[in-house]
């Protein structure tokens, strides 16, 4: 690493020339004050730096803290070459830790049960001449045809009436990037996408809407906001956790039992409408999980 009159040169340059706050200079000089003294020699090479960052992984710090030191240190040698101190910079080589993933948020088979049994009990329940029982209705539509699709929440508010009015097992919806894609439909959803086209037929205000969950919006239909607002009240009245569901939890339950129950990960990269199949394979757990228990309860040395 360098000296500390060369620490408190970089800090200086850098509260003077870019108006770095206290907070950021106190860091920076924690975490160069801290590879300094790690790391032996004024004339550090990338080899050096690179073993500082594998102790300090082998020490437990997370891939951000990791990478918050990396930056700094990177700056720090910019500057020392920028001024003609180093010859050359030892960090251009460096690529920064890999973050890790996180896993999507899902729910268990059982707890998707009970919110779809829920918004189907409140709309068997409904009575056309009321808006709230108008809302039961387009909610258990909603609810059906997101879990049976695994539409994005924008794609689902926006679906044009001919949707239900065909009355398909398949529909084609236009997603990211404006690619068409065939996503299929089940019985459930479909009778609740009927149940609301009747609901939605008495309301004249809705007559030439060509959206099937029309509202007194800028866009003309149900705003994103509003289905999560509801999704979360429908998980309450079932007895889930209102902070676990969210329209995208719904769409990841979609992906997560298909492949539970033996889709292909492909079929379920062109489901959702991935441009590339490393953005399905945050699913790869639960493959990961089914080939343990394929192996646990069918081969014959599991025991």
């Amino acid at each position: 690493m360098n000296s500390a009159a060369r620490i408190e040169a970089f800090l200086e340059m850098m509260s003077a020339e870019r108006g770095a706050a206290e907070n950021t200079l106190s860091s920076y000089r924690r975490d160069l004050e801290d590879a300094s003294a790690e790391i032996d020699g004024g004339l550090a090479a990338a080899a050096d730096i690179r073993g500082y960052l594998d102790e300090i992984a082998a020490r437990g710090f997370a891939a951000t803290s990791q990478a918050r030191k990396l930056s700094a240190i990177r700056q720090f040698f910019k500057f020392l070459y920028a001024e003609g101190l180093r010859g050359d910079d030892p960090t251009g080589t460096l690529d920064s830790p890999k973050k890790g993933r996180p896993l999507p948020k899902t729910m268990s088979e059982a707890d998707t049960g009970r919110l779809i049994d829920r918004a189907a009990q409140e709309a068997a329940d409904a009575s056309l001449n009321d808006g709230d029982n108008l809302a039961a209705l387009r909610l258990h539509a909603l609810v059906e045809v997101l879990y049976a699709t695994g539409l994005r929440v924008s794609e689902l508010v926006g679906l044009p009436v001919t949707v239900a009015l065909r009355d398909d097992r398949f529909f084609m919806v236009r997603g990211k990037g404006d690619k068409e894609r065939m996503v299929p439909l089940s019985a459930k959803a479909r009778m609740a996408m009927r149940a609301w086209l009747a609901a939605r037929a008495t309301v004249p205000a809705f007559a030439d809407s060509p959206f099937l969950f029309p509202a007194a919006s800028d866009s003309g239909y149900l705003s994103r906001q509003v289905f999560a607002r509801d999704l979360k009240g429908l998980a309450a009245r079932a007895g889930i956790a209102s902070a676990k569901i969210s329209p995208h939890v719904l769409r990841h339950a979609f992906a997560s039992h298909l492949l539970q129950n033996g889709a292909d990960l492909r079929a379920v990269q062109q489901l959702l409408g991935h441009a590339d199949i490393s953005t399905t394979q945050i699913y790869t757990h639960v493959l990961e999980e089914r080939l343990v228990r394929l192996v646990n309860d069918h081969h014959p040395l599991a025991d």
